[in-house]
C-alpha cells in the first residue's frame, strides 16, 4: 500500500507559507526564453518540458538535435537555443542505453553542433546509468545538478526509468515534483523523453498524464504515415502558442536532417476527434474526495455493478453527469490512486489512508 507522506512540522509550514507569499508590489522577473523552434518559444530557465512517441520513433535522434542547438550558435533541425552566459553547461543523462550506444549519441551531438567528435566537450557532461537501480538514478542526477556549476539545460533520457512502477501516482507524484524542484531551485530547464502506449498517442502511465499536466511544453515525435522514414514534430500540449510541425530523415551519415518543403497532413473531414475520458484531467479532486465520502457514507462496500451505479448517481449530485462506461474508467482511475481498494470478498471499500 502506497502511504509515504512525509509530514511537515508546523515551524516548517509556516516558513514555507511565508516564503510561498507572493504580492503585487514585488516584481517578479520573467523567466529567460532559452529554447525555440521556428521563432517559437518551447523551454524557459524554472520550467521543465518533455517528448513522447513509440518506439523507434527517431526521439533521441530529435534530443541530439535540441542539445546541440544548445552548444552552437546556430539552428539545428528546427532548433535554435540562447542560454545566458552563465547556464552555458549542460547535463545529459540517459537510462536506457549501453556506453557503446549513448557514446554514439554524444557523438552524434557534438557533431550537429560542428564540434570535434573525437574530444570531449567541457560545456557537456553525459551519464549512462543504465545498470542503476531508480533510486541511484535519482540520486545520481541530484548529486550532478548540485555539483554542476552555470548548468542550463539538463537531459533526462527517459523519466521512466526513475521509478519501479510507471502506473503509482505516489511514485509518479514524487519524481514530477522532483523535477520541479531541481527547475526551480537552480533555475535551469530540464527536458525528458517518455514513450507513448502500443495502442494510442497518450504518454505511458500514471507519470505520463502527471507530466502532461506539469509540463511546459510536451512535443510528439512520430513517424510520417504516408512515408516511414521521415519523422514529424509537433507540439502536443505547449503553454506559448504553437509552433509549425516541422519533419526530419536519417540522412546516409546517420544525422538526422529536415525534409524541406514538408507541410502537415491535412485535417480529417468531419468532427475532430474526441479524446478518451480522463477522469484525472476532466474531474477536479475536489468533486472526487466530494463523490468518495458520499459513496461511502451510504454503504461500508459494493460489488462492482453497485459501485459503478453509486458513483453515476454521486458524481450528477456533485454536477457531474457521467454514463456507465465512463464509471467504469472512474472506477480504474480509483483503484490506480488507491482511492479505494478490494476486500477479501472483492468488495469495493474506501481506503482510510488514502490521498489525491
Amino acid at each position: 500500500m502506497e502511504n509515504n507522506v512525509k509530514e511537515i512540522s508546523h515551524d516548517v509550514a509556516v516558513s514555507l507559507w511565508k516564503k510561498a507569499m507572493l504580492s503585487v508590489e514585488t516584481e517578479c522577473e520573467r523567466q529567460p526564453e532559452v529554447i525555440m523552434v521556428k521563432g517559437v518559444c518551447i523551454a524557459t530557465l524554472g520550467n521543465f518540458s518533455a517528448s513522447t512517441g513509440k518506439a523507434k520513433s527517431k526521439k533521441t535522434f530529435n534530443l541530439s538535435a535540441i542539445v546541440a542547438a544548445a552548444l552552437c550558435d546556430h539552428p539545428v533541425l528546427c532548433y535554435t537555443a540562447s542560454f545566458p552566459e552563465n547556464k552555458g553547461n549542460i547535463l545529459y543523462v540517459d537510462t536506457e542505453q549501453s556506453t557503446y550506444h549513448c557514446q554514439k549519441v554524444m557523438k552524434r551531438i557534438l557533431r550537429l553542433a560542428g564540434l570535434p567528435e573525437d574530444k570531449d566537450c567541457s560545456r557537456l557532461q553525459f551519464l549512462a546509468l543504465r545498470k542503476n537501480t531508480p533510486e541511484e538514478r535519482l540520486a545520481i542526477i541530484d548529486v550532478a545538478i548540485r555539483n554542476t556549476e552555470h548548468l542550463g539545460l539538463v537531459i533526462i533520457d527517459g523519466v521512466r526509468d526513475l521509478i519501479h512502477d510507471i502506473n503509482s501516482p505516489a511514485e509518479s507524484s514524487r519524481v514530477i515534483s522532483k523535477l520541479m524542484q531541481w527547475t526551480d531551485e537552480y533555475q535551469l530547464h530540464l527536458h525528458t523523453i517518455l514513450h507513448q502506449n502500443k495502442s494510442d498517442d497518450n504518454a505511458r502511465g500514471h507519470v505520463g498524464t502527471e507530466l502532461n499536466n506539469k509540463a511546459e511544453t510536451v512535443m510528439q515525435v512520430e513517424k510520417d504515415k504516408a512515408d516511414s522514414s521521415v519523422s514529424v514534430v509537433e507540439a502536443v500540449h505547449i503553454r506559448s502558442m504553437d509552433f509549425e510541425p516541422f519533419a526530419f530523415r536519417i540522412n546516409d551519415d546517420a544525422m538526422p536532417e529536415l525534409v524541406a518543403g514538408y507541410t502537415p497532413s491535412a485535417a480529417s473531414v468531419g468532427r475532430p476527434k474526441k479524446e478518451p475520458f480522463d477522469p484525472y484531467r476532466e474531474i477536479p479532486a475536489q468533486i472526487h474526495i466530494n463523490v468518495l465520502e458520499r459513496v461511502f457514507a451510504a454503504s461500508p462496500s459494493y460489488d462492482y455493478d453497485g459501485f459503478c451505479h453509486a458513483l453515476q448517481d454521486a458524481y450528477l449530485e456533485e454536477g457531474v453527469k457521467i454514463n456507465y462506461n465512463k464509471a467504469v474508467s472512474v472506477v480504474t482511475f480509483l483503484r490506480n490512486k488507491r482511492m479505494v481498494l478490494q476486500d477479501d470478498k472483492r468488495k469495493y471499500i474506501a481506503n482510510p489512508e488514502a490521498h489525491y
